[in-house]
């Protein structure tokens, strides 16, 4: 395997001496144009007022200064597309370097407060593990992510994407082609409205209409021509009354028809180069071989089709301009424009979910690929058979991967026959929570088909729910503990799918009584148990810690520690095993300055 580092910083050297390059031919190139402009305009007096020569001799500073300016134009799109490849190395170096945060997608707009985990286990917002993997370019991408985040895959789609990850994880100049391409293009598209859109019944007549429509026009323009010319105005005047007719028919018809287009013509354009350096790529996978065989199955590949609707938009923008709306009637521009566009949708439509699900898969894979070759110690995890007795869930040296490496402890956790439940007691801030987040993120990477940060993980196809952060709403009238078990019944529910559950719970019915609290944690977790579930809850209730024995052999209890050293409080944030000793609530206030 490459070494990531090293292979970013030779390719942005590469790419630098690109720029460099480029910029000492940008002012040459500058400084000749200047030079041509002169000798146009010396050429001009020479030859207007002082009749030295033809002014036919004009041509030639003026041939010299279109090569000079196609030639510059050039050499700025070489040196921007170096500038945004090496900016796309330099991104992947402050992603190891953990320096990311708040310079990608955060994927705000995927966040839901009902989900079981998301919220808990920080997938989206800035800094976020969403914002860690993404580096996709169009919204069906960002989907097709978030989707494989908040949705458990199948145990066999898992290890096929795994297998995927690791055959694109070097492609490192697809990736880049694809970060650089259409940079200046201001995108909109919305791929579940362009879905819809394309799969609607045709709201116009076919193809026939649209050869009546084309020949109006073309009498309207010849008869326009002929009254000019001979003052004779009824041929006119009656290809207007056709046209009066067609267009109060299907004025209103074609104008619902595109605006229904829910993507400006950049979008598309993107969107169709995105498509054509797929077709181009010769993959080694099959899966992604059918995926290039999708998208040419057709008379015409799909990018050539794409980008044949965008230059229809482009047309449907113009309908706004003051030009299109005085062309609207003789050549019936708003009905030409949504006539071609409804034969695009006859002849692709039923193509467009297709071409749409395979870019946002690929644009997944190339995020999940690219964060696989930048983190070359992270292992894909293990899927334990589903025939085994129980879930397991088996981490050798977990971290959390969006906590910079320098400062991330890591611990290892056994679930699984032996232990189906373990019990977490610890002070505050000795490292509970981030635990359970650790063990969260990890299964949900797992489940994405990403690799883990771990020396090794072992799992089973699991289902997974949290209670790890939360608040009381006052707008809904709820305390801070009718909240929280709220969403313990939420994860409860989902032990009535066939597919086990991990469960993580900080805190446990931290709002109640200690009564109350130890005899509703003690059902609780013993209806779990009975339900082919596994999971981690944490307390710093130690009467908690007692429901171990009361719930048989296979709950283990386990902690973290604190010091107090030279009067500051300070927390190694390792595991260990047993009930917690001691609380650092009281030695916490006196160290801040309350008397107690």
């Amino acid at each position: 395997m490459l070494d990531p580092r090293a292979e970013y910083n030779r390719r942005i050297g590469i790419h630098q001496h690109v720029i460099s390059r480029n910029e000492v031919a940008h002012r040459k190139i500058g400084n000749a144009k200047f030079a041509a402009v002169i000798a146009v305009i010396s050429t001009a007096i020479l030859a207007i007022s002082k009749h030295s020569f033809s002014a036919y001799w004009l041509f030639a500073p003026f041939a010299v200064y279109a090569a000079l300016a196609v030639l510059h134009e050039r050499v700025l799109g070489a040196k921007s597309r170096a500038e945004l490849a090496a900016a796309f190395y330099r991104k992947g170096l402050a992603r190891m370097d953990d320096k990311w945060a708040g310079s990608g997608e955060t994927g705000d707009r995927f966040r839901d407060p009902k989900h079981t985990y998301a919220d808990d286990l920080d997938l989206f917002g800035r800094g976020c593990l969403f914002e860690l993997l993404s580096t996709a370019r169009l919204p069906m991408g960002e989907n097709f992510l978030a989707q494989w985040l908040c949705v458990p895959s199948p145990p066999a789609a898992v290890v096929e994407r795994q297998s995927l990850v690791a055959g694109l994880r070097e492609s490192l100049d697809l990736r880049e082609s694809l970060a650089v391409m259409g940079a200046e293009l201001r995108v909109r598209l919305n791929p579940e409205s362009l879905i819809s859109w394309a799969e609607a019944k045709s709201a116009l007549p076919g193809a026939p209409f649209r050869a009546v429509c084309v020949l109006l026009a073309l009498l309207a323009a010849a008869t326009l021509t002929l009254f000019l010319l001979t003052s004779a105005y009824w041929p006119l005047l009656l290809v207007l009354i056709l046209e009066l007719l067609v267009y109060s028919f299907f004025h209103k018809r074609a104008k619902a028809m595109i605006a229904e287009v829910s993507s400006n013509a950049e979008g598309l354009i993107l969107f169709s180069q995105i498509l054509e350096r797929i077709e181009q790529e010769p993959f080694a996978s099959s899966r992604l071989h059918e995926f290039v065989a999708a998208l040419k199955s057709q008379s015409k590949p799909a990018s050539r089709s794409v980008r044949k609707l965008a230059s229809i938009v482009y047309w449907i923008d113009g309908s706004d301009s003051l030009l299109g709306r005085f062309l609207d009637l003789p050549l019936l521009y708003t009905i030409q424009t949504a006539v071609a566009t409804e034969s695009w949708r006859r002849r692709c439509g039923s193509q467009v979910r297709a071409w749409v699900a395979i870019v946002g898969e690929m644009e997944a894979l190339f995020s999940l690929a690219g964060y696989s070759f930048e983190h070359p110690n992270d292992p894909f995890p293990e899927f334990a058979a589903s025939e085994e007795s129980h879930p397991v869930f088996e981490g050798e040296d977990l971290g959390h991967p969006l906590l910079p490496a320098a400062q991330c402890v890591r611990n290892s956790v056994r679930l699984g026959d032996d232990t189906r439940l373990l019990l977490i007691s610890g002070s505050n801030m000795s490292g509970k929570s981030t635990f359970l987040r650790t063990v969260g993120i990890n299964a949900v990477l797992a489940n994405a088909g990403a690799p883990v940060r771990a020396k090794s993980l072992r799992l089973s196809p699991l289902l997974l729910g949290t209670r790890i952060r939360t608040t009381d709403s006052l707008q809904e009238g709820r305390s801070n503990f009718y909240t929280e078990i709220l969403r313990i019944r939420q994860v409860f529910e989902q032990t009535s799918e066939q597919q086990p559950l991990l469960f993580l719970f900080d805190e446990l019915l931290e709002g109640t009584n200690s009564k109350d609290r130890r005899i509703g944690a003690e059902g609780l977790l013993r209806a779990l148990l009975t339900r082919r579930s596994i999971g981690i809850v944490t307390t710093h209730d130690l009467a908690l810690t007692e429901i171990a024995a009361s719930l048989g052999g296979n709950v283990r209890n386990a902690h973290f520690q604190d010091f107090v050293e030279q009067g500051e409080m300070r927390f190694d944030y390792k595991l260990r095993e047993g009930v917690v000793a001691r609380s650092n609530a009281l030695e916490l206030m006196r160290l801040i300055g309350l008397n107690v």
